[in-house]
């Protein structure tokens, strides 16, 4: 029987190299500057000491080498944190290599000072350190301490003890700190890993139906105007001024009056009714073509530059799906699934069902179908759009994503994947794997104590090597019960706790007005946008200040000035007594040494107020137990001194939300 071929295990084994998703195949990601921390198994036979170090390889073949630190001797685990200053494709490895200097130090410091071959060990010493010297890669400085501390062993004026002393704390144990002598080095295989830019892991969002920025009744007529993508461009500053990074539009293509959707989904529209956005394509043009209540390309052009004017990028909904309407069905109806009666079948997920949709059969004409998407895609980039929110990806092959952002980013790299794919967790992953940089999540549905600590802790764990959540009280197919009956309370909690736990979080747009009425039934707000025009009417919200826009400017102030919310895999939980409070931690050190340390403490019940004892875990924090913490809320201004036991109070009669800054 074959044996089949295996990676050459090294004279020093090298096991368990993490992350590592998909067995090496698919790359672990970070952005430019992201810490994450690799970990293997690292070990040697018998007692000699070993060591490792990381290498991360950059685009241009240059190395850079990071020591290991062994946290668990007895399991041989060690780990080192590490980041890659240059986006591109990189690879990494662990290198395990005998440890001679490491050896002998253990070995002299006992048998010298017991009168255990004395004499013989300070020759051994004194052999190692001469190896070390003749390594090409020291620099003179280096090689002149290692010759001395040599002849220091050699010399019988110093007795063994002080020998061992001067040679082990003087300027050679320092050089072999620094540069080891490495001898048997042992390889692991290099694993890929994407290094992206900041706004594929950080980043605030800001969801728009374009058609409804400017909407309004006309006096005369009585009827809805549209709005355009003009007028749209007005809330651009509002939303730019409320911190935002990214104004996600819904598609703005034409849409099919076949089995057109009336208000709230009913299927009896109105000559005026406008449809859904998402049923698109008529005689106007399909996914390459603007809805002509809109404007044009040029007005499009227009809408992109006033938002990079202001900060912003624009996203775009890549919904791939047709109205019978769209252009595709008469020039390609292979590109549908046809039924046993010859008609072309429509969406469904039973019972719901989509009559003005016809989804995509990619396995009818695989190859128009690819290059059609591709093209489409293309044609909004050459426009503008830096990053696609995917429409339904789950329902699409997973294989056509692989191919499909792999290409855009053989051209354009910077272009960044939204899945909104509320699915089966493998699905969920496996296109965060094949390129997807972020994720909606089940965040909005995670209400308890319980329930958002196990689902903080998954997402910002070992998932977190490759897929990037991103946190949504809210959109325009979600209200929750928790917000439809919570109040203010429990929608400033939800954008709190989506703003702070992960680095990536979005709004849809009415958030700030806490539109909370949901169509019976159902978990989403009554006279859903999608089926008709929305006039906000933002300028008498602003006069009125009864609004959410300060919170949300809050957030966003503080997420910009605090760089540990601007990282995932740092989330750390602590205890509050009372099982209705939540309570985390995040954590970064600055390239000045300092650490930011932000805490949060949430009281998740909106309806009462709580107060209790908060138990940091202090070992988790690098703190003493009996660190004392000066620290400001980010929230209110105030000042406390905190300690690993201390009374918080949070609820409707206060803000139910601590953002500390600690000192």
């Amino acid at each position: 029987m074959s044996v089949p071929p295996q990676h050459p295990l090294g004279r020093i084994p090298v096991l368990d190299v993490r992350p590592c998703v998909d067995h090496g195949c698919r790359p672990a990601k970070s952005v430019v500057g992201e810490p994450f921390t690799v970990t293997a198994t690292v070990f040697g036979e018998g007692h000699d000491a070993v060591g490792a170090s990381v290498v991360l390889t950059a685009p241009d073949g240059s190395e850079h080498r990071r020591p290991m630190t062994c946290t668990n001797p007895g399991l041989s685990h060690w780990q080192a944190e590490v980041s890659a200053d240059a986006p591109g494709t990189w690879t990494y490895r662990v290198e395990g290599w005998s440890h001679p200097w490491a050896t002998w130090v253990h070995d002299a410091s006992i048998k010298i000072p017991a009168g255990i071959d004395a004499e013989l060990m300070r020759a051994e010493g004194a052999r190692v350190l001469g190896r070390a010297a003749d390594e090409p890669q020291r620099s003179e400085g280096g090689r002149r301490a290692l010759r001395c501390a040599a002849e220091i062993l050699r010399d019988p004026a110093h007795r063994p003890e002080a020998a061992l002393h001067l040679v082990t704390t003087g300027p050679a144990a320092e050089e072999l700190a620094a540069l080891p002598l490495r001898e048997l080095l042992s390889p692991s295989v290099d694993l890929p890993l994407l290094v992206e830019r900041d706004l594929a892991l950080y980043g605030s969002w800001y969801e728009i139906f374009p058609r409804s920025e400017g909407a309004h009744v006309d006096e005369t007529t009585g009827r809805w105007v549209s709005g355009t993508l003009r007028t749209a461009a007005r809330r651009l500053p509002a939303i730019a001024g409320m911190g935002f990074d990214v104004v996600y539009l819904t598609p703005v293509h034409p849409i099919g009056t076949t089995a057109r959707k009336g208000p709230n989904n009913t299927l009896d529209a109105g000559p005026l009714d406008p449809g859904s956005p998402y049923a698109i394509g008529s005689p106007d043009g399909g996914h390459d073509a603007i809805h002509p209540d809109l404007g044009t390309f040029a007005d499009f052009d227009a809408f992109v530059a006033d938002a990079r004017d202001l900060g912003l990028e624009v996203a775009l909904d890549l919904a791939l799906q047709c109205s019978p309407d769209h252009p595709w069905v008469a020039e390609h109806p292979e590109w549908f699934t046809t039924r046993a009666d010859g008609t072309i079948a429509h969406a469904e997920n039973p019972p719901k069902k989509y009559q003005d949709i016809y989804p995509v059969n990619f396995d009818n004409d695989p190859a128009g179908i690819y290059a059609e998407v591709r093209r489409v895609v293309q044609v909004w980039i050459d426009h503008g759009v830096t990053l696609f929110r995917v429409d339904n990806p789950h329902t699409k092959p997973v294989e056509f994503w692989q191919w499909l952002i792999q290409d855009v980013a053989a051209v354009a790299p910077d272009v960044i994947w939204l899945a909104e794919a509320f699915t089966k967790p493998a699905m969920m992953h496996t296109l965060a794997k094949v390129g997807f940089q972020q994720s909606y999540t089940y965040f909005a549905w995670r209400n308890t104590v319980a329930e958002l600590t196990e689902y903080g802790t998954e997402v910002s764990g070992e998932a977190a090597a490759y897929m990037r959540p991103s946190f949504w009280p809210t959109t325009h197919d979600i209200l929750t019960p928790y917000l439809q009956f919570g109040g203010p309370a429990a929608w400033k909690v939800r954008a709190a706790l989506a703003a702070t736990m992960v680095p990536t979080w979005g709004i849809y747009s009415g958030y700030e007005l806490m539109e909370h009425v949901a169509r019976p039934g159902s978990e989403e707000q009554i006279d859903n946008e999608k089926y008709e025009y929305k006039d906000r009417r933002w300028d008498e919200v602003a006069e009125s200040g009864e609004s959410l826009t300060g919170w949300l400017t809050m957030l966003n102030a503080i997420r910009r000035e605090h760089p540990s919310l601007q990282l995932l895999r740092n989330l750390t939980f602590h205890h509050v007594d009372d099982e209705n409070l939540i309570a985390y931690s995040k954590s970064r050190t600055l390239a000045d040494g300092s650490e930011d340390l932000v805490i949060v403490v949430a009281n998740l019940d909106p309806h009462g107020t709580r107060e209790s004892t908060l138990r940091l875990d202090m070992g988790a924090l690098g703190l003493d137990w009996d660190a004392r913490l000066q620290v400001t809320d980010l929230v209110t201004g105030s000042r406390w001194e905190w300690g690993e036991a201390t009374y918080v109070r949070l609820g409707v009669d206060s803000e139910p939300v601590h953002i500390v800054s600690v000192r």
